[in-house]
């Protein structure tokens, strides 16, 4: 029988762990947070926005790794972190709410871009808080939680507060400011104290993050012809769309994922921390982004395509959407690539040549149909999954 004691303390995982359903329902939330995302930037598509959206998507991100790496050396199905995490869901649940207007506060009500930021410092102080209680013994670790709080979550959190009082430019600028330093403050502290129990536990919780943001891309394909008929012309778009979300899983979990979880299992140590913190904490951030921006990108070629009242067939998309459809895709297989440079050392041609072509291709995607634009990039997609699935389209060089 469990005892009260046993309910109310943390409890260490082993080598072999692997994610729990505690965790598959925490991130349940994040599957909410990261469609609000995509919903903020959708409704008013301009570059201002969308770098405000990443703003958010940035510091989401850092919510979801705070408990990513603190569910890797404590069980999160079993003692007090379960009520940790429940307690988190709550609060990013709120913050989540928040995300449609953390830039237009609309009249009446709580002041949005404040309650998003007292939620966000309260995330964080309950990861610095839990990992601090997980580890009595670790003067490594506690040393590197009080750096920690001095240098990547006071600072950044007084800017985001000082950022809520603005609006516009002020306001995105002061946030981005803000995510800068917190993740400066994480390379400042090092990786002395932090540790990865578990390398196949730790790939796979990224793995599961990657799968949200590609299922927001399909949900994105479907809200985007909500309300209109079903034509030849959409069926074709949503069957294009597709495709691009499959062939980016292909990529990603046929080259990346199993390199990097490989990688991060040979090593040791702070080396092992290192790693992680590059390729996973860093790294996937940009590769989940583009998966968004991408998304938005289809939202928009899919409506335009399914409204006929307002939109003809040949009608490219416009502003920044036309970059975000093949510009998401390429900061996707950018990422990848840094990722692969970052496990093997070597440099993947296959995937940075194509993600710069598709970073580069903004202007074609805002003179040619909508349709077609998407078409391209799904065959695009394609043929690099062919090539990087061949044995001479995989060959790096040094």
């Amino acid at each position: 029988m469990t005892t009260g004691k046993e309910r109310s303390r943390m409890i260490a995982t082993e080598d072999d762990h692997r994610v729990t359903p505690a965790e598959l329902f925490f991130d349940l939330v994040f599957v909410y947070a990261i469609t609000q995302v995509t919903a903020l930037m959708a409704r008013d598509t301009s570059a201002l926005r969308l770098l405000g959206g990443v703003v958010v998507l940035a510091l989401l991100w850092w919510c979801w790794c705070c408990f990513a790496w603190l569910g890797n050396v404590v069980r999160a199905d079993s003692g007090a972190l379960f009520g940790v995490l429940v307690t988190v869901m709550a609060v990013v649940l709120v913050v989540s709410l928040t995300v449609p207007e953390v830039y237009d506060d609309a009249p009446g009500g709580l002041p949005a871009p404040l309650v998003f930021v007292l939620c966000y410092g309260a995330v964080r102080v309950l990861h610095l808080v839990s990992y601090w209680v997980s580890s009595p013994g670790d003067k490594a670790l506690r040393a590197t939680l009080r750096r920690t709080a001095l240098l990547s979550v006071a600072p950044p959190f007084v800017l985001l507060l000082v950022g809520s009082a603005f609006t516009g430019v002020t306001q995105v600028l002061i946030w981005l400011g803000a995510v800068a330093i917190d993740y400066s403050g994480i390379w400042i502290t090092g990786s002395s104290g932090w540790r990865v129990a578990s390398p196949g536990h730790f790939a796979e919780r990224h793995g599961l993050i990657v799968i949200i943001a590609l299922g927001e891309s399909i949900v994105a394909i479907g809200v985007g012809v909500s309300g209109y008929p079903v034509s030849a012309a959409v069926l074709g778009a949503a069957a294009a769309g597709l495709l691009v979300v499959a062939g980016l899983w292909r990529l990603y979990f046929r080259q990346v994922a199993e390199a990097a979880e490989h990688r991060l299992a040979a090593l040791t140590g702070d080396d092992r921390t290192r790693f992680a913190r590059d390729a996973y904490t860093f790294l996937h951030l940009p590769l989940v982004a583009g998966i968004v921006v991408s998304a938005l990108g289809m939202k928009k070629a899919l409506h335009q395509i399914a409204d006929t009242g307002h939109y003809d067939l040949s009608e490219p998309l416009h502003g920044i959407v036309a970059w975000a459809l093949p510009g998401g895709a390429g900061v996707f297989l950018l990422a990848s690539g840094v990722i692969l440079l970052r496990t093997t050392g070597r440099r993947s041609v296959v995937l940075l040549v194509g993600g710069l072509v598709c970073v580069c291709a903004g202007p074609l995607a805002a003179v040619i149909p909508a349709g077609l634009a998407l078409v391209l990039l799904a065959a695009l997609v394609t043929a690099l999954v062919v090539l990087y699935g061949r044995k001479d389209g995989a060959t790096t060089t040094g």
